[in-house]
């Protein structure tokens, strides 16, 4: 892919460093790497300033493979969530002015505010230009059915709470008034002891618009990005703490799994549970659905888990050294971050590394889909062809393997022409081949943003989750974790 350089209006305040220069001394490798760091970030930020159509809506992604960025028709109330928290990150880094930023914001939340929505919640896609609920998709014209996306929503509500917090009165209040209408009890199922199965205690994946029902299906895996949902009603108060507790660590033994689960049963605030783990390369681990970076760590870019119990802190450090084991040694890659991402030959597709999730099917690291049955010897690493190692998996592991994540995305940067200087990480690449997408991903790039700022400013991102009566009870609950590792 040839290489261009794009440069923005108002570029960032960071120092361009050679990668891989040697420092002299501790002190001088701490600052070559918050300059790096802080170029990473504003490059990130640039990017998504570039996704921004005049609605002050970001596009679900933009296409970088002619001579200036396409923007997609369509985008999510995910990326909306993910251009707020970013630009409230750009502002307290100094990447923009404190105007600036509400100025941005104000743009932003002047669209949300007109957008359509139900029961205090906005469906899952909507025209980038004009905030219309989109009907068929952009391109193909096939049908899109309007879904409340439990998800989705958690990550706008996210955005919304993080903009609030940083915003000057007259617009938080525009904000708080957009959030009073937000009631997770609408999507929690309360749990039921004579019928569990009916009635888990976990929130609806959605409501489903056109057939004005919830949808039958649950998101149960507590290591999973959707576990925000849950923590959003909790600070709140519209779900109760119990849901927490009723979360999945593992299936039960006698269920079809990854792996047969070690763990006992155990109660915690009148929950009973399986508290169940993986062991993987001798780490013990709680698995997340697919065993990917996304779903183990975008929560905690908000909601300092890691900080309140030492259990959380072992089983996402453990899953970061699967990951990169997995990718150095299993299938000697070179590289490591395995999560969701767009495929460098186009379309998107689910990776990860299998044994760090529940999923029987199992995410993989590669395209061609290289699965291990449970049992069966690993193939020699010859067998992962076609291995896609993604950026922003890389970026979030910075929380907690800093040093090991570094020298990661800096060889990325070094080995590939994944890094666009102005504009950040490519989405994904084959390093198999060495082919990079082409694409930029708002929930990518937002992830990373977010990534970058958490290391540079502790905390700058997780102020609502860490004041108020709220964010104690979340904190008070996440504290008595104890997997069992």
């Amino acid at each position: 892919m040839r290489r261009r350089t794009f440069l923005a209006a108002t570029a960032g305040t960071s120092a361009v460093l050679t990668l891989g220069a040697p420092a002299v001394t501790a002190a001088a490798r701490g600052l070559d790497t918050r300059s790096q760091l802080l170029r990473w970030f504003s490059d990130t930020y640039r990017s998504l300033e570039a996704m921004v159509a005049d609605s002050g809506l970001p596009a679900d992604n933009i296409d970088l493979s002619g001579g200036s960025p396409v923007l997609s028709e369509n985008t999510s109330t995910t990326n909306i969530g993910c251009w707020m928290w970013s630009t409230v990150a750009a502002a307290g880094l100094g990447v923009i002015t404190e105007a600036e930023m509400q100025r941005r914001l104000a743009r932003t939340i002047t669209t949300v505010e007109k957008m359509e929505r139900l029961h205090g919640f906005w469906v899952n896609w909507y025209n980038t230009f004009t905030g219309e609920v989109l009907h068929e998709w952009p391109g193909s014209g096939s049908k899109v059915s309007p879904l409340l996306s439990t998800v989705d929503n958690a990550w706008l509500d996210t955005g919304l709470r993080i903009a609030e917090y940083a915003a000057a009165p007259a617009l938080a209040a525009r904000i708080r008034r957009l959030r009073a209408g937000i009631d997770w009890s609408f999507l929690y199922e309360p749990y039921d002891a004579a019928d569990p199965v009916a009635h888990p205690g976990h929130m609806h994946t959605g409501f489903k618009v056109e057939e004005n029902t919830l949808t039958p299906y649950y998101y149960g895996t507590l290591i999973s990005e959707t576990r925000m949902a849950g923590y959003l009603g909790i600070t709140d108060g519209s779900v109760p703490r119990e849901h927490y507790w009723h979360m999945l660590r593992t299936f039960t033994p006698e269920e079809k799994q990854e792996m047969p689960p070690q763990g006992t049963w155990v109660t915690r605030d009148g929950v009973r549970y399986f508290n169940g783990h993986y062991t993987y390369r001798g780490r013990n681990v709680v698995p997340g659905w697919g065993g990917d970076m996304f779903g183990q760590l975008m929560p905690e870019l908000f909601v300092p888990s890691a900080r309140l119990s030492s259990s959380w802190r072992t089983t996402l450090t453990n899953h970061v050294l699967g990951q990169r084991d997995h990718g150095l040694i299993d299938a000697e890659y070179g590289y490591w971050g395995f999560s969701p991402c767009n495929v460098p030959e186009g379309g998107y597709q689910e990776y990860g590394v299998q044994f760090l999730g529940i999923n029987p099917g199992g995410y993989c690291s590669n395209t061609d889909r290289t699965y291990v049955p449970y049992g069966e010897p690993m193939p020699a690493p010859s067998a992962y062809t076609n291995g896609v190692v993604t950026p922003h998996a890389g970026a979030m592991a910075l929380m907690i393997r800093p040093v090991e994540a570094m020298e990661n995305l800096r060889r990325l940067a070094r080995d590939f022409q994944v890094y666009e200087d102005g504009m950040g990480f490519y989405d994904s690449v084959n390093v198999s081949t060495g082919k990079v997408s082409t694409r930029m991903l708002s929930l990518d790039q937002g992830m990373a943003a977010a990534a970058f700022a958490q290391v540079l400013q502790p905390g700058l991102l997780q102020r609502p989750f860490l004041h108020g009566a709220g964010a104690r009870r979340l904190n008070t609950m996440l504290a008595k974790e104890d997997f069992g590792l």
